[in-house]
């Protein structure tokens, strides 16, 4: 059995800390960032707010984002743990979207290598990926083809056809029970949801997001993602 290159883990978890230092310093709008396991940089836990003016407004989902001990060469899995009814969803809550894909040349898959993961991907890009995803479905390559052909019918019915929603509805308003059980305030106007919240810093004593990785020089002062200038906020077209 090959034994993981210890060049490629120190590789990854030095590039996991520093994306998770980023993303505490400077927050992707709608979304929280922890750790599973405060000992464990390869298992990520995502709280998801729907956003504003959307079908998921509203809504707290939770998932994992697990990464190979490779990364950034080879793309994280990224898994819903809240139920979600959505063509690129699959009924165990993997999500199927090109930029989570392997860069290989696979003709049958409709996808270009360009479309697929490359090590220039992050973290950020996958969230903002997966919110575009959620109010913009892809359903030529569907992983639930049931929900694949109910989001089709409300798309061509122009909205009258409802049964598509009213399941998202139900899923989101089950979402706010357990958002009661962590103590989250569920933002539902665009104000809330634009809000940059800082995770707290680690425990003190707790020496994983600042021990020798870090290096000043290596940390990358990003742009920000405010949802006022992007698209990709998934604001659903009326």
């Amino acid at each position: 059995m090959a034994q993981h290159d210890p060049s490629h883990v120190a590789s990854s978890q030095k590039a996991l800390m520093l994306e998770m230092k980023s993303l505490q310093e400077e927050p992707v709008e709608g979304f929280k960032i922890t750790l599973v396991d405060e000992a464990d940089l390869y298992n990520w836990e995502v709280a998801i707010f729907g956003p504003p003016n959307t079908h998921y407004e509203g809504g707290y989902f939770k998932a994992r984002i697990k990464f190979p001990t490779d990364y950034p060469y080879s793309p994280p899995a990224f898994r819903f743990l809240t139920k979600m009814w959505h063509p690129n969803i699959y009924e165990n809550g993997d999500v199927c979207i090109s930029i989570l894909h392997p860069p290989v040349d696979d003709p049958q898959s409709g996808e270009l290598p360009s479309e697929r993961w490359n090590p220039t991907q992050n973290v950020r890009t996958i969230l903002l990926s997966v919110i575009s995803l959620l109010n913009e479905p892809n359903t030529f390559s569907p992983a639930n083809v049931d929900a694949s052909v109910m989001y089709r019918k409300w798309r061509d019915s122009k909205g009258k056809d409802r049964e598509y929603v009213e399941i998202i509805r139900k899923q989101v308003l089950a979402t706010k029970a357990e958002a009661e059980r962590d103590g989250v305030k569920v933002p539902t106007t665009l104000a809330e949801y634009c809000v940059r919240t800082r995770a707290p810093p680690p425990d003190e004593g707790s020496d994983l997001f600042y021990d020798y990785y870090y290096e000043d020089d290596d940390v990358e002062g990003g742009d920000g993602d405010c949802c006022y200038d992007e698209d990709d906020s998934g604001n659903e077209e009326s």
